[in-house]
């Protein structure tokens, strides 16, 4: 038995399952069926790998907000906390259908009509509508196999003006390259909330950018950023054009932001992670190497420079 063996041996099933658990939940994007096969295969218990897989595979998918294809190819949902109905179902508001995932397989097995209570009010989606088509442009544009959804998360039974509701934006973009060991993903999330009083919408936006580099090594970023907007309430088609500018504005500054920073990185972060000066605090004079010998500082220390 080797070493390895022996100690996942000494471990009992629910230790087990929570280190399983936690490799799965932090596989870099894309990555976590390549994951699940390593440790099944270590694990060689597959009650354990299940139970764990089972409990992991939904929070991963969410978090991740991966995007599913319908079975029949006629459109596609994306499995998020937002438009979560059941454990299982998630609804597509642009298609007004529901869809049934196997979160493990990571596939969408089949879909049904979404119920009336389930969709927002005709109000409600006028907005909702607007928005859905302008980010829809705006992703087309800018994030190459970029998805996108918006969904009402507060107010959906509104019926007119004269009450708060909330809808929030949801953005994806992944590029998976194994062959070339590297994977990387893009992922915003922007609350819009409509506050009748004020006549105002505030935005609040998380962005989170992720990447794994693995070849001949193991490199990851994960990088997160917030921001805060507002706008005024406008009717639904005018308003979802102010919100998406909103959008653009604070993601291509950030996406600048980010440019910058790795365009410094080898005279910034890199060289602050060596030491500046050797213990001696002297600089080394790279430009006369010759007045050093290793050898004739040995037989200094030694006594032996004068024993020839």
């Amino acid at each position: 038995m080797s070493d390895d063996d022996e100690t996942v041996s000494h471990l009992t099933d629910k230790q087990k399952i929570e280190i399983t658990k936690w490799f799965l939940l932090n596989s870099p994007a894309g990555e976590i069926q390549y994951v699940a096969k390593d440790i099944r295969a270590i694990l060689k218990n597959e009650m354990v790998y299940r139970t764990a897989a089972a409990e992991a595979f939904p929070l991963y998918n969410k978090s991740h907000m991966i995007c599913l294809e319908f079975p029949d190819r006629s459109g596609e949902v994306m499995v998020t906390t937002f438009n979560e109905i059941d454990e299982n179902e998630y609804l597509d508001p642009r298609t007004a259908q529901v869809a049934m995932v196997d979160h493990v397989k990571q596939v969408c097995e089949d879909t049904r009509p979404a119920n009336d209570e389930e969709l927002p009010s005709s109000y409600i989606e006028e907005y909702r509508f607007a928005l859905d088509a302008e980010i829809m442009k705006y992703v087309s544009e800018v994030y190459p196999k970029g998805v996108c959804s918006v969904y009402c998360v507060n107010g959906k039974d509104v019926e007119e003006p004269g009450s708060d509701f909330e809808l929030v934006v949801i953005i994806c973009a992944a590029r998976h390259s194994p062959q070339n060991f590297c994977n990387g993903s893009w992922r915003s999330i922007w609350n819009m909330e409509f506050k009748d009083e004020l006549q105002t919408v505030e935005v609040r936006g998380k962005l989170k950018v992720g990447a794994h580099y693995f070849e001949e090594g193991n490199v990851q970023l994960d990088a997160n950023h917030e921001c805060k907007d507002s706008t005024i309430i406008q009717p639904p088609d005018d308003c979802a054009v102010s919100l998406t500018n909103i959008i653009r504005h604070h993601e291509t500054e950030y996406l600048n932001s980010l440019q910058t920073s790795y365009s410094n990185l080898p005279d910034t972060t890199f060289k602050d992670l060596r030491r500046k000066l050797p213990v001696t605090r002297t600089l080394f004079p790279w430009h006369n190497t010759m007045q050093f010998s290793l050898t004739r500082d040995i037989q200094k220390n030694l006594g032996l420079e004068n024993s020839k």
